[in-house]
């Protein structure tokens, strides 16, 4: 693939850049709760005011039908310019709205691509269980038909902003004599309906961002299967291709602010031996590595999301970035506590004034969020490479 942009793309990082510094939210987002949730949907509804929401959508649902190397570059400008990232609308925006396009009816697409770009509801997901984190074929959550709805029994474990959330993409079983893939049912769920009980969990950050859930008779219309009764994986598999394909970009796209961040740390800050953290050798070289995995990253990036075509499904190729970026962030967050030295340790669950500590603890659940990274090397080993599978 040729990385060098065309004239069309510099045009547009042209207007991207123009629109986003008069237009950055003055007021900061709020750390969590209600009230950041609220700021994200008006962020969103900005977005799509400016013609900046969907970049990747086709435009028969309301997108702006651009391909993947302009999804990058908005990345790009959008961190240049300290903009926000889509918080607790990044379900909805890159898992459930692309699903839909790819998954869901016309009805079904009508009625929700709208809302999700004008920012009008959140979604959250409901896959991982207790018993069943990155081993997604284990799920047990029981989906039983009668008459033209499902009732839903069961569980869902860690689930980021359900309790902010109006709909949550749904996998249950609804054959219950079936075993691993077969038998699944990917479902939209309304989170308002009666049965549902929410339970916030304080996770180490000290925020109340992920949720246990649990459904006693919650009884969903058949209307809103997407898909096929039955059919759960597959669908399950194009929700988690295109949150491995694009959900991290933003991440990865921060690590070359947050290298230079660091370099000019180590330029600043001294080491118990009194010499500046830059004359270290070893962190000297860290931080050259460090520069050129990021810059890497990027290309991969431009390279794999930038070759996808508007309203298909990733290919696999996107477990390669969702693994490396996390990796290569969890060697950044730990280079950071090389330079920062023993006020890392300080946290108050202040992620302004402990921005590096906060990073690090945040790097961890990276690695497991979205499917931890053993489970990304066994998609690479086999889908990608041609392995043999391990016995």
């Amino acid at each position: 693939m040729d990385l060098d942009y065309s004239d069309d793309d510099r045009a547009f990082r042209a207007r991207a850049r123009s629109w986003l510094e008069t237009n950055i939210p003055a007021d900061p987002r709020p750390p969590e709760g209600a009230d950041a949730a609220q700021w994200d949907m008006a962020w969103q509804a900005k977005l799509a005011g400016g013609g900046f929401a969907g970049l990747n959508w086709p435009k028969d649902y309301g997108g702006a039908g651009l391909d993947g190397v302009k999804q990058v570059i908005w990345f790009e400008e959008l961190g240049r310019a300290g903009g926000p990232h889509q918080g607790t609308m990044g379900i909805a925006m890159n898992h459930a709205g692309p699903t839909l396009i790819l998954r869901g009816t016309e009805e079904q697409k009508k009625f929700h691509l709208p809302k999700i770009l004008h920012g009008e509801l959140s979604w959250c997901q409901g896959f991982s269980e207790p018993g069943a984190g990155s081993d997604l074929a284990a799920i047990s959550t029981k989906g039983e038909i009668d008459g033209d709805e499902i009732v839903v029994n069961g569980q869902k474990m860690w689930t980021s902003n359900a309790h902010h959330a109006t709909y949550q993409e749904l996998l249950i079983r609804t054959d219950p004599a079936s075993k691993r893939h077969a038998g699944l049912t990917w479902i939209i769920c309304d989170m308002r309906t009666p049965g549902i009980e929410i339970k916030p969990i304080k996770n180490m950050m000290g925020e109340r961002h992920v949720n246990m859930i649990f459904y006693d008779n919650v009884r969903i219309p058949l209307s809103n299967v997407v898909g096929e009764i039955g059919d759960g994986w597959a669908v399950a598999m194009s929700t988690l291709a295109f949150e491995r394909g694009i959900y991290f970009v933003p991440e990865m796209l921060s690590m070359i602010e947050k290298v230079q961040l660091l370099t000019d740390m180590a330029r600043r800050l001294r080491l118990e031996n009194g010499k500046l953290a830059i004359e270290d050798g070893a962190i000297a070289n860290k931080l050259a590595l460090m520069k050129a995995k990021t810059l890497a990253l990027r290309a991969l990036c431009i390279s794999t999301v930038g070759s996808s075509r508007t309203g298909t499904q990733p290919g696999p190729e996107g477990s390669m970035v969702k693994l490396y970026v996390t990796t290569t962030y969890k060697e950044l967050s730990q280079l950071a506590a090389e330079i920062v030295g023993l006020d890392f340790l300080g946290y108050d669950n202040d992620r302004t004034t402990n921005r590096w500590t906060y990073e690090y603890m945040w790097s961890w659940v990276l690695t497991i969020s979205g499917g931890s990274s053993e489970i990304q090397r066994e998609i690479i080993a086999d889908r990608v490479l041609g392995l043999p599978r391990a016995r």
